[in-house]
């Protein structure tokens, strides 16, 4: 294995730079040479991906939460949509949220992440190919690994990543929750899933899931496989809010799917638009938030290998 560990020093409230030399210790103890590279500015992941292909390095190991992770996809997808080639993804968790290593049940030890770097078996891990309308009007395609939601998740984001990191990750997006709740109106939207109708009118939030959690901890879509080449599309219907905060638990939990404004799904191409000229529906994506509505969502199979 040719390694190169990823590291965004702003991760975490800079809990992800001092971690470096922690983390290349683990990795001598475990008998894996590598170099490390950090990022200089938002987006810079990208860029030293695309160094590591031209390398020939065989597996990046990305010490940083879900926003870091999101960076990085971005390299394995043409300005189209189309998947590119890459090394493997490893995972050194020291971000924020964290939502999308829950999905593969992983810990936040260096040892733990030094072992599981050298001794797991690759497996192939979807990607998402999100179409959307940037915040300057214009039409771009973004990766997401994670999920892509819209609705308050959109707001809520924003919110979030105005919020300073040393809450931590579920306290910010549970304040930002709270927050947003007060100033989102649900949305009406027309959402359908491989061509067919799946929601026609307004929305809480709706899920499209690669991956299980989101929300600094929320079980969204408990049944999501990151492997199996289909979205897990969630939709929250005409939610009020003393209705959402009896239903916030259920969706810790990922019992939610029993509600009756609950509505779940799969399939491989989700399109949403907003129903109204004056409807303007944000995205969240991994935590970020590149756009509003219209989407149309691919799945990408098999898109990289992943050692978790």
């Amino acid at each position: 294995m040719k390694l190169r560990v990823l590291v965004n020093p702003q991760a975490g409230a800079g809990n992800a730079v001092r971690k470096i030399p922690a983390i290349s210790r683990a990795l001598e103890r475990v008998g894996l040479t590598h170099d490390v590279v950090q990022t200089r500015a938002p987006g810079d992941a990208r860029r030293l991906l695309d160094e590591a292909r031209a390398d020939g390095v065989t597996c990046v190991a990305v010490v940083g939460g879900d926003g870091t992770l999101n960076e990085v996809a971005q390299a394995y997808v043409d300005p189209r949509g189309n998947p590119i080639a890459g090394p493997e993804l490893g995972l050194i968790p020291a971000g924020t949220g964290g939502d999308f290593r829950k999905t593969f049940r992983l810990g936040d030890g260096v040892d733990e992440a030094a072992r599981r770097l050298r001794d797991a078996t690759p497996r192939p891990l979807d990607l998402g190919a999100l179409e959307l309308v940037a915040d300057d009007g214009s039409r771009v395609v973004r990766a997401f690994l994670n999920i892509a939601s819209f609705g308050i998740g959109g707001l809520t984001d924003r919110i979030v990543n105005s919020t300073p990191k040393w809450m931590g990750g579920r306290a910010a997006f549970f304040s930002g929750t709270l927050r947003a709740m007060f100033a989102y109106r649900n949305a009406p939207v027309r959402v359908t899933v491989d061509g067919t109708p799946f929601h026609e009118g307004p929305i809480f939030n709706v899920a499209v899931a690669n991956g299980r959690f989101f929300g600094g901890g929320m079980m969204i879509a408990p049944d999501a496989d990151p492997s199996d080449g289909q979205f897990d599309v969630v939709a929250l219907g005409d939610v009020g809010r003393a209705e959402t905060l009896l239903l916030s638990p259920k969706i810790y939990r990922g019992t939610h799917p029993e509600h009756a404004k609950v509505h779940v799904t799969r399939g491989k191409v989700v399109e949403a638009e907003p129903l109204g000229a004056s409807a303007r529906v944000l995205i969240d994506m991994d935590g970020e938030t590149p756009g509003r509505l219209p989407i149309r969502a691919r799945v990408l199979a098999g898109a990289l290998r992943i050692r978790a």
